[in-house]
C-alpha cells in the first residue's frame, strides 16, 4: 500500500495552508428523538457554533451499558465547524444533551473545498441569529 507522502496528491493543498485559513472539523453525536436532534442542530447553527449540521436517522446503535448489551434507536447529528469553535460547540452540546455519557467524536477534515471553507468561515464568524 502506498504511503501518504507530501506531493503525492498534487490536487490537494498542503495541510499547513488549510490550517492557516481555519481548519474544518467534523463531529458526531446521537440523540433519542428527531425533535431533540433538530432542536440542537438549529440552536448551534443559529448561534454560529457550526456552519452546518445534518440529522440522520433513525439509526440503530448497539453498545454495552451498565453490564448489558443495549440496542437503541437514535438520530445522528453530523456537525461541520471551524476549529476555533470546537470548545464552545462541545460545551453547548454537552450542556444541552440528555445522555449521561453523550457520544462526542471529532475529526479534522482532510480536505475542504475552498468555496465551502470560505462560506463556513463567513457564517461561523457572523453574529448569532
Amino acid at each position: 500500500m502506498a504511503g501518504w507522502v507530501k506531493g503525492e496528491f498534487p490536487g490537494l493543498p498542503d495541510r499547513a495552508g488549510v490550517r492557516e485559513r481555519g481548519s474544518m472539523l467534523i463531529a458526531w453525536t446521537t440523540l433519542p428523538s428527531v425533535e431533540a436532534a433538530n432542536q440542537l442542530a438549529a440552536d448551534v447553527v443559529a448561534q454560529g457554533l457550526a456552519a452546518c449540521v445534518q440529522v440522520d436517522g433513525p439509526v440503530t446503535s448497539h453498545y454495552r451499558w451498565e453490564g448489558k448489551v443495549e440496542q437503541t434507536e437514535e438520530f445522528r447529528l453530523c456537525f461541520k465547524f471551524l476549529d476555533s469553535q470546537q470548545a464552545a460547540l462541545e460545551a453547548h452540546v454537552r450542556s444541552a444533551h440528555s445522555y449521561d455519557t453523550p457520544e462526542w467524536i471529532v475529526v479534522r477534515a482532510e480536505h475542504v473545498g475552498e468555496k465551502y471553507l470560505s462560506w463556513a468561515q463567513a457564517v461561523s464568524t457572523s453574529s448569532p441569529l
